[in-house]
């Protein structure tokens, strides 16, 4: 064999081990059986070609290509190849579940097979709502906010516990404790010693106004209501009396010559009072001798 034959075979192999070594770099099989789906997705973030696809956590296939729907702008077509056993159906749940190390994989969880069957080369729409590690990403935010907190609450609570007061306060705290600890005790004696003999006092007293009460009921008011009532009407009618300027009381009460008569004679007698004490001989006579002052 001529040495350029050998060449040109050596090339030929060497482009065909190139090819093939290509595709087996991007995850496609030689002999390629896998059926081939379109994934519509609004984001392909973190995703790759050649990742791996997998159903219910089973690998079932590869990533094949990533590309931009032209014809629907804001989604992306992300090609896949699977294994030609796996069926799927209308309803079939397919998401993007991102990896703590950065990254995404495929996931899909397929519907019970029915007779809307999705055939090789169908598009599927994919489910945008975030996985579990993009719904963490979006939780990231509220939880440095809360370790935030959490970080100012370690400071309070460092500089409370470096406080010097500290243990003279929790000193105080200890014997506001006990203290309370030996009232409640004290309170507790009461309760068991003199609550009991007061309840027996109440008990009695109470026996006792049912008693009254009882007594009262078998009493006959009426005569003595009527006595009072007596005693009122004749007050009443003194009252009246005093009231009447025609009576004797009343004259005293409403008539004012009467009033300065009555004035008059208290004076002069006080006036003679006056002067008895003063000359009493003028008044009173008396002699030894039986004889007569002129």
């Amino acid at each position: 064999m001529k040495k350029e034959y050998k060449i040109g075979l050596v090339g030929i192999v060497a482009l065909v081990a190139l090819f093939f070594g290509i595709n087996f770099l991007k995850g496609k099989a030689l002999f390629n059986t896998n059926k081939e789906y379109y994934i519509r997705f609004a984001n392909a973030k973190g995703l790759a070609k050649s990742s791996v696809v997998y159903a219910d956590g089973f690998e079932v296939g590869i990533v094949s290509d990533i590309l931009y729907d032209y014809k629907n702008p804001g989604n992306v077509l992300i090609e896949i190849s699977v294994d030609p056993h796996l069926v799927l159906c209308q309803g079939t749940d397919v998401t993007l579940d991102a990896g703590l190390m950065g990254g995404c994989t495929m996931n899909i969880k397929p519907a019970p097979i029915t007779d809307l069957v999705y055939n090789a080369g169908d598009t599927i729409p994919g489910n945008n709502e975030s996985g579990l590690m993009s719904k963490a990403e979006d939780m990231l935010p509220k939880v440095v906010a809360i370790a935030d907190k959490l970080d100012t609450l370690v400071t309070s609570l460092n500089r409370l516990v470096s406080n010097p007061h500290l243990p003279a306060i929790i000193s105080n705290v200890e014997q506001v404790t006990e203290d309370l600890t030996h009232t409640t005790l004290h309170l507790n004696t009461i309760m068991g010693r003199d609550i009991p003999a007061l309840a027996q006092t109440y008990n009695k007293v109470g026996e006792n106004v049912l008693l009254i009460t009882e007594n009262f009921k078998t009493l006959d008011l009426q005569p003595t209501i009527d006595s009072v009532n007596t005693t009122i009407n004749n007050v009443n009618a003194m009252v009246n009396q005093m009231r009447n300027p025609n009576g004797t009381l009343g004259a005293l009460m409403y008539d004012r010559s009467l009033y300065n008569s009555m004035n008059k004679t208290v004076g002069s007698m006080d006036s003679l009072m006056t002067d008895i004490k003063a000359h009493p001989k003028r008044y009173v006579h008396f002699s030894v001798f039986g004889k007569k002052d002129k």
